[in-house]
């Protein structure tokens, strides 16, 4: 039975957990949790949509800061 998925309206190409998601570097549950899940939830979609604040690349949905990720380029 396929997945049932309500994708995010800022999960795109410069969405930054997709693109840390897609050359490995963050858990793909990430996307599966929250992504494809409306966002709900998702601290980065709070921060952009009620505070006008892009949230750093290494800030992962649930708030936490995924350490190895601040100072890459992916």
């Amino acid at each position: 039975m396929p997945v049932e998925r309500n994708i995010c309206r800022w999960y795109n190409a410069t969405s930054a957990i997709k693109r840390a998601c897609d050359a490995g570097l963050i858990e793909r549950k990430w996307i599966e949790e929250y992504c494809w899940k409306g966002g709900e939830g998702c601290v980065r979609k709070c921060r952009l949509e009620e505070q006008r604040c892009v949230s750093p690349d290494y800030l992962l949905p649930d708030g936490t800061v995924a350490a190895h990720l601040r100072n890459r380029n992916f």
